[in-house]
């Protein structure tokens, strides 16, 4: 296993994989700094929810062509019939690869809010807001979550790669799984204040809300209010069963990679 990680490892890094990140930082850092000059009270709180805002988009966008690379063109390109040729567990090949992309990604996660942390708090000291924004733990926790999220993301993203024909897939089903956890809250939340939104709100709810059963909850694990405003009482009263249930998420996804990988039939 540890030699698929390093493998993993190396594979990432023939992929470009510091230039893609690289692309990935510069253009977090520019649209934070571009979104705090836009902002005449409060630029330190728009360029920390903007940076934020970024970081949920810009790493699941990274983290599935790594996956692409790594995993569905191992299979795509036949790699596997040189990768498998040894006596060696396909589990093995299969938890190296993804141990290597969540090193990546937390890698990548952290250099990101170290810079966007620094930056933030470079922006406000040209002024002084009404609320501060604080970047101790409540900023840690925001990250942290983050990374939560990513790791559920990559485990659906390793599972597609393995039962997707095309490496395409894994784009468009990662990025579908991820709209639909982070937005079905919310709009649960909206038609259960505003009715008026569409006609039958309580049926379209109904239906929606049965997303609540099947899908992890990605959207109440952005906690960034806490951040923002610095107050601990945005976080949400069933925080530990929120994390509990996002790492089950991402242990099933993770077998059932696993699973289909033991009983896929090479031709």
């Amino acid at each position: 296993m540890f030699a698929d990680f390093r493998v993993g490892v190396s594979l990432a890094f023939r992929f470009n994989f510091f230039l893609l990140a690289g692309a990935s930082f510069f253009s977090l850092l520019l649209v934070v700094w571009m979104s705090s000059e836009f902002s005449g009270r409060q630029p330190a709180t728009i360029a920390l929810d903007v940076g934020l805002s970024v970081m949920r988009l810009i790493l699941p966008l990274v983290m599935v062509l790594v996956v692409q690379e790594l995993l569905s063109r191992e299979f795509d390109r036949r790699y596997f019939l040189s990768s498998l040729a040894y006596p060696r567990a396909r589990q093995g090949l299969l938890l190296g690869r993804f141990a290597s992309i969540i090193l990546l990604m937390l890698g990548v996660l952290i250099v990101m809010a170290a810079a966007l942390g620094l930056l933030v708090a470079w922006i406000s000291e040209d002024y002084a807001q009404a609320t501060s924004i604080s970047l101790g733990w409540p900023y840690i926790a925001t990250v942290a979550l983050i990374g939560l999220d990513l790791l559920v993301l990559t485990a659906l993203a390793t599972f597609l790669a393995m039962v997707a024909s095309t490496p395409s897939f894994v784009l468009i089903g990662t990025f579908g799984f991820m709209l639909m956890a982070r937005s079905f809250a919310a709009i649960v939340e909206l038609l259960t204040r505003e009715t008026w939104v569409v006609e039958g709100a309580e049926s379209y709810r109904a239906g929606v809300g049965i997303l609540g059963y099947l899908l992890p909850d990605l959207g109440a694990l952005d906690i960034r209010m806490v951040a923002l405003y610095g107050r601990m009482e945005f976080l949400p009263s069933d925080l530990s069963v929120l994390v509990v249930s996002c790492l089950a998420y991402a242990f099933a996804f993770l077998w059932l990679a696993v699973w289909v990988l033991q009983r896929k039939r090479f031709a």
